[in-house]
């Protein structure tokens, strides 16, 4: 199947769901875990030794969690908050999309089992970044694509593979994520963490999330922490 193909069996399958009702929609679990928790912390402390982080936005980070948690490399990945203009962020402030914040995962993984370019090779073919402040049916400035690089040396990486996604024309429409400033991550409320792994069965888990794992698979096959063993 080619990735033009696989590049709109997302917002089909989404709109699908959508019409029958069954998507509580990405943040919103239809479970007791919905109360409100604010984050008690930012970071933007530096990375275990021998470790580096990556921080990135592309939606629903439900989404972008359980694809990085399942790469070769990858020690740890959290969703949170990023990029915003008010300190100590909850879900119900992002959901307004007044924070400036973007829904984002930091990725904590190691350098010489996989590189920050091989990530973003992930990043650009997961998601979908040629549709402004939007991923299908999640609609808001929290939803935008963006890189949010650590140092010099990501910044420049993150640039050249934007001009290199953008040359391969790997989507029809012009990609518009954005290279931002590194900013204090919030890790977000507990329920978030680890959210497609704890609710697969979950409607929009199985609507949203598990389609993009599932092309995630298909394209990255040597890529997945499976495939050593």
């Amino acid at each position: 199947m080619s990735i033009f193909v696989l590049n709109r069996l997302y917002p089909l399958t989404t709109a699908i769901f959508l019409s029958m009702g069954c998507l509580a929609g990405c943040g919103f679990p239809t479970t007791h875990t919905a109360q409100h928790m604010t984050p008690d912390h930012a970071s933007l402390t530096p990375p275990p030794d021998g470790m580096a982080h990556a921080v990135l936005a592309g939606g629903c980070f439900w989404c972008t969690e359980a694809i990085y948690a399942e790469m070769q490399g990858v020690e740890k990945v959290e969703s949170g908050y990023t990029g915003g203009h008010i300190k100590n962020p909850g879900y119900r402030e992002i959901c307004t999309g007044r924070t400036g914040h973007a829904e984002a995962v930091r990725i904590t993984f190691d350098p010489e089992v996989v590189s920050f370019e091989s990530l973003l090779e992930v990043f650009w073919r997961t998601h979908d970044p040629t549709t402004l402040n939007r991923q299908g049916a999640d609609v808001g400035t929290q939803y935008r694509s963006a890189i949010f690089p650590q140092d010099v040396e990501q910044e420049r990486v993150a640039r050249a593979s934007l001009a290199a996604a953008q040359e391969a024309e790997l989507w029809d429409d012009p990609i518009v994520t954005t290279i931002e400033p590194a900013a204090p991550f919030y890790v977000a409320e507990d329920y978030h963490q680890d959210y497609y792994a704890n609710n697969p069965d979950q409607g929009y888990c199985v609507a949203v999330v598990g389609p993009k794992v599932k092309k995630f698979r298909m394209l990255f096959e040597d890529k997945l922490k499976s495939s050593t063993h």
